[in-house]
């Protein structure tokens, strides 16, 4: 059986976004309360280890220096002449209190998780409050104030790691894109709702690196109404060829689970049953493997979709009956979906003919 850690504890939600934002911290919450519920780390070789703040320099490894001092005011209350500069005001990135605090320790809990790796002390780790993977070296951007993921690839970069970075979030993971885009030792892949129809608008097939580093981005725009068929398609036949023949030693996975069907902010339609299918790929793929968290904006679907994660990360089956501790507070009252979303033959044939055009371009453009 894999050695699978959890980092967490409960001062990853004790803070966060404000009430009313879509990024809230009971997600959090509510996830820990369900695999406590399922006795999930009640199995061999599995534990829990709580996160710890980063350092500046550790951020660094990332962030610029003036951003974090500007984002440790802010979260302070310092009034600034302009804090639109970095991105934050009213929406998306919102100044609240406590933010350095909140916002650092999720990087904090990524590093944990990439140091059990590094010195072999586990095979997965589940960071699952962070995937934050739109934040840029000095701008804060769609929700995420620092890049977790970027800096505990940074870590491994500093071992001498190659790294595999796959993201399955609805949305672009521009940010780490953007933060290895000339680096031929880490190779991201991204799948997502394509820029047309979604924020950040960007992650288009002939977005491939620069420098020494063209080649080793990787993007699969799709259509909105992909379903669970269509994006495992597209993802076996880009993820397997490309993750073998780069022969990472360790993926770095946001499980993003907002291309949801019922989330509320997004336009695909997967499902938990298509999700779990997607965890056991990258299972198989990963050498050893840490996975972030992401986005996922409806309540009943982000715990019941990262509890089939920790499943598949720690070699467990769930009952598909949530235990009756929680089972009414969740609708449905199970792990897998009971009902999905009801497609055209236009819609299912549109975002077919979408990916497979994609992943065409991707294979001319990268001879694989």
């Amino acid at each position: 059986m894999p050695r699978t850690v959890l980092i967490g504890d409960k001062t990853l939600w004790a803070g966060g976004h404000p009430p009313g934002h879509p990024l809230r911290p009971g997600r959090l919450r509510d996830t820990w309360e369900m695999l406590h519920a399922y006795g999930a780390f009640d199995a061999p070789d599995t534990r829990i280890v709580p996160p710890r703040p980063p350092t500046d320099d550790e951020l660094a490894m990332f962030h610029t220096r003036e951003y974090i001092n500007v984002v440790r005011r802010l979260s302070r209350g310092e009034l600034m002449a302009n804090p639109t500069r970095y991105n934050f005001g009213e929406g998306d990135n919102p100044v609240f209190e406590e933010m350095f605090e909140s916002e650092s320790l999720k990087v904090g809990a990524a590093l944990v998780a990439a140091e059990l790796l590094l010195r072999d002390e586990a095979d997965v780790a589940f960071s699952f409050a962070g995937g934050l993977h739109h934040a840029g070296r000095d701008f804060a951007s769609g929700f995420c104030v620092f890049g977790d993921g970027a800096v505990a690839i940074h870590r491994m970069l500093a071992e001498g790691w190659r790294v595999a970075y796959i993201d399955i979030d609805a949305h672009h993971g521009d940010g780490v894109q953007a933060a290895f885009y000339n680096d031929p030792r880490v190779l991201t892949i991204s799948f997502h709702e394509s820029g047309h129809y979604l924020f950040p608008g960007t992650g288009f097939t002939d977005e491939l690196g620069e420098g020494d580093g063209r080649g080793f981005s990787v993007n699969v725009p799709l259509f909105p109404y992909t379903d669970d068929k269509t994006f495992v398609w597209a993802f076996d036949q880009v993820v397997p060829p490309l993750v073998e023949r780069f022969a990472p030693d360790a993926v770095v996975a946001q499980l993003g689970v907002d291309a949801h069907w019922r989330d509320p902010l997004t336009h695909l339609a997967l499902t938990t049953y298509g999700f779990e299918v997607l965890f056991r790929r990258i299972r198989q793929l990963a050498p050893r493997w840490l996975a972030v968290g992401g986005g996922g904006y409806d309540r009943a679907v982000v715990p019941r979709t990262w509890t089939l994660a920790w499943g598949v990360m720690s070699g467990q089956t769930f009952s598909n009956d949530l235990p009756k501790a929680i089972a009414s507070d969740f609708d449905p009252p199970c792990l897998h979906d009971e009902t999905v979303l009801a497609l055209t033959d236009d819609q299912r044939q549109q975002a077919q003919t979408a990916a497979e055009s994609a992943v065409a371009e991707l294979k001319e453009a990268l001879d694989f």
